[in-house]
């Protein structure tokens, strides 16, 4: 069936309120009403007129019954009004139809967009992705703030070849928030296995190309958008050429080792003890602060702790509007450690790093998983927990929830992030 004809199981969606479209309905049938009334007032004259005209007992029916006159008349109105709209409506929305959902659902899927509280979520690497998949089961007021510093793979080659901001994290999080996850996200996410172009993926290549055509990285992402029919929007938290820098104490000994470059943090021997930008004090993305400060919620992480999130946090501006607004803060704590960033980290490890680099305060809630299967013998990786006390000591309140991905049980479910987050919701709404 086409879907500009709705299916009898879809018709009683047309009745949910919000829509915009039973008021004009109810317009369309005191508009024919008003029709049909002139219609009949002039045959009835043109019967008065001409009662015994040749064709007046044709066109009247006369000799018919009053009620099947009425009623075949009534048959036919309808049919031709419900003709009527349906090849409008195919006619409207024809030249933009780009997905494959009917017109009542697209309807549905904006008043709920509308009516969702606008959500905030921080960070990058893989994890955002995952969250942002969760979080569109429940609202499509979303905003994805990224990080810039990434240096690795294809995104690095690209912005040391090309002088672009590293497109992968925003290629990805564009991904995550389409509205359907067919062809074009497939194409979107192709990656090259060889020849000139290898290593790099469809995306990248898209977005540094729109850059170059619409004369800034920030269009281009507008632009992407559009093309993947996202829920919600991704910004950068700068649009400053940043280099991540980390110092690390190294083994054995009480001194320190400076590193540059996001992709080569994690590879280098020693523990993390802070991290920070250069240039200091980078500028940040206006839209990315009016976005938190006009949000209901805001989500930080997960991902790489000292890689993917806190790199958006050593924006002062950022922090700055995270502080400023009294919107909840959610820390999604890592479910499993990574090694070479939180080796044997507790949850306790992980707020008091976040709190170390931009002050204490700023979390509210920490989402933290308490499920924990058997690992794999050969697992390069444990589960994140709760330390002996940190429950009540971290002065944040903590929210428990089984968050496992079954099948890759290093990483966050998208299903169980999203009954989580719903529950802190409820939770946050009876306080």
């Amino acid at each position: 069936m086409s879907k500009f004809i709705p299916n009898p199981r879809s018709l009683l969606k047309w009745l949910i309120p919000g829509i915009g479209i039973k008021r004009w309905l109810v317009l369309l049938f005191f508009g024919s009403t008003l029709l049909g009334l002139g219609l009949a007032m002039l045959l009835v004259d043109l019967y008065r007129a001409q009662p015994e005209a040749s064709w007046m007992p044709t066109l009247t029916l006369r000799g018919w019954p009053m009620l099947l006159r009425a009623g075949l008349a009534g048959i036919a109105g309808m049919v031709l009004i419900g003709l009527a709209l349906i090849q409008i409506n195919r006619s409207i929305l024809a030249p933009l139809d780009t997905h494959n959902i009917s017109l009542v659902e697209a309807m549905l899927d904006r008043r709920q967009g509308r009516r969702g509280p606008k959500i905030v979520a921080v960070g990058g690497g893989t994890g955002m992705p995952t969250l942002l998949r969760s979080l569109k089961q429940i609202t499509s007021n979303l905003t994805a703030i990224v990080t810039v510093a990434d240096d690795g793979g294809s995104s690095g080659k690209l912005r040391r070849e090309l002088g672009v901001l590293p497109p992968g994290d925003f290629r990805n999080n564009l991904a995550a928030l389409a509205r359907d996850e067919g062809l074009m996200v497939q194409l979107f996410q192709y990656r090259f296995g060889e020849g000139g172009l290898e290593g790099h993926s469809f995306g990248n290549l898209f977005i540094t190309a729109l850059s170059s055509v619409t004369g800034s990285f920030e269009q281009a992402l507008i632009e992407s958008s559009r093309v993947l029919a996202i829920r919600g929007q991704v910004l950068p938290s700068t649009l400053s050429d940043v280099t991540l820098m980390a110092d690390l104490r190294e083994e054995h000994s009480n001194g320190t080792r400076r590193v540059a470059g996001e992709s080569i943090i994690p590879k280098t021997s020693g523990t993390i003890e802070r991290v920070f930008l250069r240039p200091d004090d980078p500028p940040a993305y206006p839209e990315a602060v009016r976005a938190i400060l006009s949000s209901d919620l805001i989500m930080l992480g997960p991902g790489s702790l000292y890689t993917s999130l806190l790199p958006n946090l050593l924006v002062q501006g950022i922090v700055n509007a995270l502080r400023a607004t009294r919107s909840p803060k959610v820390y999604v704590c890592n479910v499993a450690t990574q090694r070479g960033e939180t080796d044997g980290y507790t949850v306790g490890d992980h707020v008091r790093a976040i709190e170390r680099h931009i002050g204490k305060q700023v979390i509210d809630y920490v989402l933290v998983n308490n499920y924990f299967p058997p690992l794999e013998d050969d697992a390069n990786y444990a589960y994140v927990r709760l330390g002996e006390g940190e429950e009540h000591s971290l002065g944040v309140t903590i929210s428990k929830a089984n968050l496992i991905d079954a099948q890759r049980p290093w990483r966050h479910s998208s299903e169980h992030l999203a009954k989580a987050v719903e529950a802190l919701l409820h939770k946050m709404s009876s306080q």
